[in-house]
């Protein structure tokens, strides 16, 4: 795993980076977001098991929880249901997106997938269902698509180019199930090339979905 001392902040977030193979014939890259409470370094452990041909990337989110914790924005669960804060979503949004075109610039790139576990899986979703053009496909662990950016998405015909994968535990008590299921009928609907996982597990990651990103990656 990556060091404190290998964070980079020559972008507009600070962010950990393994650079793809110096034999790779057509460069890409994977940005992937963590979730709440958790930092640059949760996803980035990752990269190893990724393919070599992608710049693996991950950012920190840009609102402060505590020490070594932070967050693409506050939620909230004490009403039984996550009560999100919409106007840091809007703002941690732009931020990627802004994010996402400076990377396409640094490494001279086209290709870029986003992807994240749970809140970043949520900001992954959102962005590359409002901006498809910006993002090759979408990684999703255990997340879900917020009904509050639901008005933005893009018409069925913007997102038929979009890849989009899909890994959600059935035991999840965090983002139970159904925000997985639910998600899974919005985005055949609208005619994304989706490939959907769910496994007997909590709200996590496991080694099996690792495997299949890898190799859905390198279709």
């Amino acid at each position: 795993m990556a060091t404190i001392e290998s964070i980079k902040n020559d972008l507009s977030l600070p962010y950990l980076e393994r650079p793809a193979s110096s034999t790779a014939k057509q460069p890409k890259a994977l940005v992937l977001l963590h979730g709440v409470g958790s930092n640059e370094q949760d996803m980035f452990q990752l990269a190893p098991y990724l393919p070599e041909d992608f710049t693996v990337i991950s950012p920190r989110g840009p609102f402060v929880l505590g020490a070594g914790r932070y967050a693409w924005y506050e939620v909230d669960f004490s009403s039984g249901k996550p009560q999100i804060n919409a106007t840091q979503e809007a703002k941690s949004r732009e931020d990627i997106q802004h994010f996402i075109r400076q990377v396409k610039e640094k490494y001279n790139l086209d290709t870029v997938y986003l992807g994240g576990f749970s809140q970043g899986a949520i900001m992954s979703f959102s962005i590359g269902l409002t901006q498809p053009e910006l993002v090759a496909g979408i990684v999703g662990f255990s997340g879900r698509i917020l009904q509050e950016i639901r008005p933005l998405l893009q018409p069925n015909e913007a997102l038929k180019q979009l890849r989009v994968f899909i890994s959600h535990g059935t035991q999840d008590g965090t983002l139970p199930v159904h925000y997985a299921r639910e998600a899974k009928e919005y985005l055949e609907k609208a005619g994304v090339q989706l490939t959907y996982h769910e496994q007997d597990m909590g709200h996590q990651i496991s080694g099996e979905a690792i495997t299949k990103v890898a190799d859905w990656l390198q279709v």
